[in-house]
């Protein structure tokens, strides 16, 4: 149980970083507080957090099992626009293969399939940025301070 204590340093202005690990496993997942994408919270925000989702702009890829999927469904782009062809990325807990995620590109563009037979993935995250959706439901709060040492 991780109590609040409100008497933090007064120096510091923003709230310390929360780094998760796996919900199933424990493992570290090297996932931080600061890399949640919060540029768009509002409407879209809330109807994430309801579904169970918290969208990070940057993860430790290093710490994932990815398994590339490509989905034959129409979705919409925007209003006037939609796709049919929907590639993704799930995100796999390295320590016990537990689903953690989703990473989607973002935009329009797609990137290039990938080819046959091969196991590691061609789509190249510098062809569009990528969006990170993750389960909440399969995150815990990490009990030590390792991940900040990373950061130094």
């Amino acid at each position: 149980m991780v109590l609040h204590n409100p008497s933090r340093d007064a120096t510091s202005s923003s709230q310390r970083d929360v780094f998760y690990s796996c919900g199933h496993c424990g493992y570290a997942l090297n996932l931080s507080s600061s890399d949640r994408n919060t540029a768009k919270i509002g409407v879209e925000y809330g109807k994430a957090i309801k579904k169970g989702v918290v969208s990070f702009v940057a993860i430790d890829e290093s710490r994932f099992t990815q398994a590339d999927e490509l989905r034959c469904l129409p979705y919409f782009r925007s209003r006037r626009s939609w796709g049919l062809f929907r590639h993704q990325t799930r995100l796999l807990c390295r320590g016990c293969g537990s689903l953690i995620g989703v990473a989607t590109y973002d935009g329009t563009s797609s990137p290039s399939s990938p080819s046959e037979g091969s196991s590691e993935s061609n789509y190249p995250a510098s062809s569009g940025s990528r969006k990170y959706k993750i389960k909440i439901g399969a995150l815990q709060p990490s009990d030590d301070d390792s991940g900040t040492l990373l950061l130094d």
